[in-house]
């Protein structure tokens, strides 16, 4: 059983993309008697979802003054580089376009709901609010970018929450969608393709804090402009309990040397390793100020952060071989993220490359001095080579095995104190995996060989 959005039962809907959020979504439309008309540009999609049972209509051809709403998937261009062709019939015939979220947050009003975004950390802060909820005895499901789709989810019972973890993309499909604590961990140049500019970017992430629900807690890393001016925005339109965080700076919540301390209640706490390094002490910060609004105690949230496992692609060490630790780190896929992966080591092996990003390697140079040797794959190799030229030593290796084996080597070789193999690429993965996880699938399996190498 799926979550039922009942306002549209009477409305004829059309559905456009048909991946697992499209697919939920329009189960979940037809479920609560709303007449759908889906379609996806992909013959592999379409018939998926026929052998689901969905109703398949070509919207290229559809009469749009007869539909209420095009829910449309986060991954189908909205308005740039420039807007699908499905979008501009419907904004044309004055069709609003919106999202799952939107209609979750319509179907479960009386539903706690806690949304997360930023550039990087999302999928960590989110799994981690759920972990400190459900440690605390709190009903909590997660879902939303990461998890199920945010239609996907069971039916909330008196008192649950729901977690969402929330792209821009998402936000972008929000009209009215509020939530009672909204977290914007940080902002930087990241799918300026998608939104048109870095201001553009800014605004749909911004959309989070839309007003709409009583006592909102608003949670904000002030580590980066951007949000700190989110943050004074929030503070100065008085509607918000606002709660900054920080690894940085003075902040309602701040985290020093791996210590956690909140201003608001005296309570702090150490941060145990498998949250390691400023992002991580960020996280954590979100974590804790979310879990706080929801009453948990602060031992509880400490004791579930001792217990927390970490996720599999984040800071993940996945084996040890011949005094080599070997870290796969395959989500941070942009400049700022890998930067926040060398800070966490001092002798870094690190493998880096892929599809870049508009920030490419200009994060990382502040930290290059914790990098014994680079080895570059994918697209962009030779771009970073030339970045890296007279900043670290740098080797173009190709492929991931072929860095895997080489880093290896070397770093067994050097006799460093504490050397460390970090998959950390700031890419994107696809000119040579489906996606980060099969890359970071992949390093794992390399490690884990040398591993078990006699």
């Amino acid at each position: 059983m799926t979550i039922l959005p009942a306002s549209r039962s009477a409305q004829r809907l059309a559905v456009f993309g048909l991946g697992a959020s499209g697919r939920a979504a329009a189960h979940a439309l037809a479920a609560a008697g709303a007449d759908v008309a889906a379609w996806d540009d992909g013959a592999e999609a379409r018939t998926a979802a026929a052998r689901e049972g969905i109703p398949l209509s070509d919207l290229a051809c559809a009469d749009w003054t007869r539909f209420h709403a095009l829910v449309l998937s986060p991954g189908v261009p909205l308005s740039h580089p420039e807007p699908h062709p499905v979008a501009r019939r419907a904004a044309a015939a004055g069709v609003s376009v919106i999202g799952d979220v939107e209609l979750l947050a319509e179907a479960c009003p009386e539903t706690f709901l806690i949304g997360v975004t930023g550039t990087n950390g999302k999928s960590t802060t989110a799994a981690l609010i759920r972990h400190a909820l459900q440690a605390a005895g709190r009903p909590v499901q997660l879902g939303g970018n990461f998890g199920p789709p945010a239609l996907g989810l069971a039916p909330p019972r008196a008192g649950e929450c729901i977690v969402l973890e929330l792209s821009s993309y998402q936000l972008d499909l929000t009209a009215r969608a509020a939530f009672d604590a909204a977290v914007l961990l940080n902002v930087t140049p990241d799918h300026l393709d998608r939104h048109g500019s870095m201001a553009g970017y800014v605004a749909a992430k911004k959309r989070i804090f839309r007003t709409g629900r009583p006592g909102q807690t608003a949670v904000v890393g002030i580590d980066d402009p951007p949000c700190r001016a989110a943050a004074g925005e929030l503070i100065r339109d008085g509607r918000w309990r606002v709660r900054t965080i920080s690894a940085l700076r003075d902040a309602d919540i701040r985290v020093t040397d791996g210590r956690l301390a909140d201003a608001a209640d005296g309570a702090s706490v150490r941060i145990p390793e498998t949250l390691r390094g400023s992002h991580n002490w960020q996280n954590a910060a979100a974590a804790w100020a979310v879990a706080r609004a929801r009453g948990v105690p602060p031992a509880a949230i400490a004791a579930a952060f001792e217990t927390w496992p970490g996720l599999p692609h984040r800071m993940e060490t996945v084996a040890e071989a011949g005094g080599v630790r070997f870290v796969n780190d395959s989500k941070a896929t942009n400049g700022e993220a890998a930067a926040r992966a060398l800070q966490s080591f001092r002798d870094v092996y690190w493998i880096a490359g892929g599809i870049a990003k508009e920030d490419g390697l200009a994060p990382t140079d502040p930290h290059l001095g914790q990098v014994r040797r680079a080895y570059l794959i994918g697209d962009a190799a030779a771009a970073f080579a030339r970045h890296l030229k007279g900043r670290a030593p740098a080797e173009i290796s190709g492929n991931l095995e072929d860095a895997v084996r080489s880093a290896a080597r070397q770093a067994a070789e050097d006799g460093a104190a504490a050397p460390v193999v970090l998959l950390s690429p700031a890419c994107a993965s696809f000119d040579q995996y489906r996606d980060f996880a099969a890359r970071g699938d992949h390093f794992r399996a390399l490690a884990r060989e040398l591993e078990g190498a006699p």
